[in-house]
């Protein structure tokens, strides 16, 4: 019965793609944003390739029997998803396809192929390929002898010659632009692939062989790191020693192109030592991510998102003093409605002024030109003390956190990182002033990352706090990550591994009882994932209880509405708009009294057992206020907002109110927040 209730978080996670696609279908989108829809979803399908499929077929190495005690099923699961992204393919090319490709010819934008070379562009071409491309161009011979090696994501051209023998030549869009502008003639614009260019010049590439035929591959590999067995308690090294192992990871997909006749997909199979499972038709092309970059040579504005330039925050934004401010009251920023300014200027004043004795801050993805990170540098070069807890397993970031954690270290900052069994994903910092000989400390906690360049996409929120109830536990919580403490002691804030799943027991429990007693329960609940079974066992107790449960999740749920009588006062939904959702609000109606909570962590079993995070309870009453109305209006979002069902439908939500697009609305709602004109 338990396991009815549930839906696999793989397959759930294709269903949170499948609402990416629908965006890309969404003709109230421009059309140059659907083409980054279509972008971002194979960006997404690409890692979890990489990630998930990746670690199912691991667990398919288990021992039979250990399988069938855990209840484990990767065969049956990696059926389920190879049917899914097929039908998921398909629905991508008729979208490029038979709606992108006529818009944008719409709109006097062609993007051709070689085949539709005018004399003019095929010499146009050709010279673009000897004067940019042919440098870069790598040959991988196949042999008998060994198998040839294809990086991981990375485009080839596979090509069998009349002889018998075949090749790989890569198609370097590392190197060079996937997409290449050609001159405009008759108001019209043309645009190639990169690849067509190459296979248009392929015969001079080979002039001493007949090429029979030419497809496009590209493969995926395993992005895990296997360095455990070998841990010799230095991380940093170690997963400094392994990236490279992500590079020659096992194959997870060989996408080809679908027109390759059997006999060469057999023949490639062998040549790459694949299986079947591991092969996945596609299209002509590959690596559709690098849509992101599609030029637009029309500079039309009408096909792209009008723009909401970041707002200056009413307060820190115009602050003399933004000590004195957080001092005198709480503020709370949100992102990418509000500028990344303050929080900068925050570590920027810090790093300068007299008064402040020491800094800390944990980093979980650093951007590499990060002008926090610089700050900090300029913090110590005036004598400040930085602690600095810098993550070195966030996946894909791994090589530059620890770039960044020898530069801060050799700057004479105090560089932590974590150990084998646990992350650290929280996003604090907090600095300590002294103040007529007291020490006074402010203190930043946030859902989303220290990162300007994504603070303009994702959508966040981080509180700026004086308050000694919330400042001296988050004290406790720097000197675990210092290895001075083994726990903190917290009241006020909710830190895992060690009392946020035990503190959302109690919250959730009390709505239980004042269910149970006829008065006021309910919870809204706001995350990116639910994975987490106890948790999702809590929300049908308190379902069943009459506990009126709403949930927002972006990404996967795995609650699957399998308990018909919880069913009836749950309500899920999932917002995928212009921005990516990446707030966490956890809201208890306790009674009239209510109760919020907001910080880094989901309800997944490794965000309360595995990592360690932090949320704030939210005491100032004007940011209760207005974080519970940006909650309201992403829970009545009736445009871009999905149904989470039993039948993973990604149906529109409908409430029958008055259209609200919620990140639309948040802005205007912001805006009208601030005193000052925002253009």
């Amino acid at each position: 019965m338990r396991e009815r209730l549930y839906q696999h978080r793989d397959l759930s996670w294709l269903s949170f793609n499948g609402r990416v696609l629908q965006e890309a279908q969404d003709k109230r989108n421009p059309l140059y944003e659907r083409i980054k829809f279509l972008a971002i979803f194979s960006s997404n399908l690409d890692e979890f390739f990489r990630v998930r499929v990746s670690k199912l077929r691991q667990i398919k190495n288990v021992d039979k029997q250990i399988r069938k005690k855990l209840k484990l099923r990767p065969t049956k699961t990696l059926k389920e998803i190879i049917n899914r992204v097929e039908t998921q393919q398909e629905i991508f090319g008729s979208i490029f396809k038979d709606e992108i490709i006529p818009e944008l010819q719409d709109n006097g934008i062609h993007l051709i192929s070689k085949e539709e070379f005018s004399k003019h562009q095929q010499q146009e071409a050709r010279m673009f390929f000897n004067s940019e491309v042919k440098e870069h161009l790598e040959i991988v011979p196949v042999s008998e002898e060994e198998i040839p090696f294809l990086a991981n994501n990375a485009l080839y051209f596979y090509l069998r010659f009349t002889d018998g023998s075949s090749s790989f030549v890569s198609i370097p869009s590392d190197k060079v632009s996937r997409f290449v502008t050609l001159p405009a003639t008759d108001q019209k614009h043309f645009i190639t692939f990169l690849d067509d260019i190459i296979a248009q010049e392929s015969h001079n590439i080979f002039k001493n062989k007949e090429i029979q035929c030419l497809f496009e591959v590209k493969l995926s590999r395993d992005a895990e790191l296997y360095w455990e067995d070998n841990f010799d308690g230095d991380i940093a090294r170690q997963i400094e020693e392994s990236l490279s192992q992500r590079k020659v990871g096992q194959p997870t997909r060989l996408l080809y192109d679908f027109r390759m006749p059997e006999t060469d997909r057999k023949a490639l199979r062998n040549i790459l030592g694949l299986g079947k499972v591991d092969m996945f038709p596609g299209g002509k092309y590959h690596n559709y991510s690098d849509f992101m970059s599609f030029p637009d040579p029309s500079n039309n504005p009408e096909l792209h998102f009008k723009p909401l330039p970041p707002l200056p925050h009413p307060v820190l934004s115009h602050s003399q003093d933004i000590f004195a401010s957080i001092r005198l009251a709480d503020q709370m920023v949100h992102f990418p409605y509000h500028s990344f300014d303050p929080v900068l200027e925050f570590i920027e004043k810090a790093s300068v002024d007299r008064l402040i004795e020491s800094i800390k801050i944990s980093l979980y993805r650093i951007a590499k030109d990060s002008k926090l990170a610089l700050a900090l540098l300029k913090a110590l070069k005036n004598g400040k003390k930085v602690m600095v807890f810098v993550e070195p397993k966030a996946r894909f970031d791994e090589a530059n956190n620890l770039e960044w954690s020898k530069k801060l270290k050799e700057h004479g900052a105090e560089v932590h990182h974590s150990d084998l069994e646990i992350k650290v994903h929280s996003k604090i910092m907090m600095v300590e002033r002294r103040e007529e000989d007291n020490l006074q400390r402010y203190a930043y906690i946030s859902t989303g990352n220290f990162n300007r360049k994504t603070s303009k996409i994702y959508a966040d929120h981080g509180l700026f706090t004086a308050d000694s109830r919330i400042t001296g536990e988050l004290a406790q919580v720097f000197e675990v990550l210092e290895r001075k403490r083994l726990a903190p002691i917290t009241k006020h804030l909710m830190v895992s591994p060690f009392s946020t799943r035990t503190k959302f027991y109690q919250l959730i429990d009390q709505e239980v009882k004042n269910a149970k007693a006829g008065l006021p329960a309910g919870m809204k609940i706001k995350m990116n994932s639910l994975q987490d079974k106890d948790m999702i066992a809590k929300i049908y107790e308190a379902a069943e209880s009459g506990v009126s449960v709403r949930l927002l999740v972006r990404g996967f749920c795995s609650l699957h509405m399998g308990n018909e009588k919880a069913a009836k006062n749950i309500q899920v939904t999932s917002i995928v708009d212009r921005f990516l959702e990446h707030g966490r609000i956890y809201w208890f109606e306790n009674n009239g009294d209510p109760k919020m909570y907001t910080g880094s962590a989901d309800w997944m079993t490794r965000n309360l057992d595995r990592r360690i995070e932090v949320l704030t309870p939210i005491y100032d009453s004007e940011i209760f206020k207005e974080l519970s109305h940006i909650l309201k209006l992403q829970l009545n979002d009736n445009v871009k907002a999905r149904n989470v069902d039993a039948q993973e439908s990604n149906s529109y939500f409908s409430n029958n109110k008055k259209p609200c697009r919620s990140q639309y609305e948040i802005y205007r709602f912001l805006k009208e927040k601030v005193s000052v004109p925002t253009n």
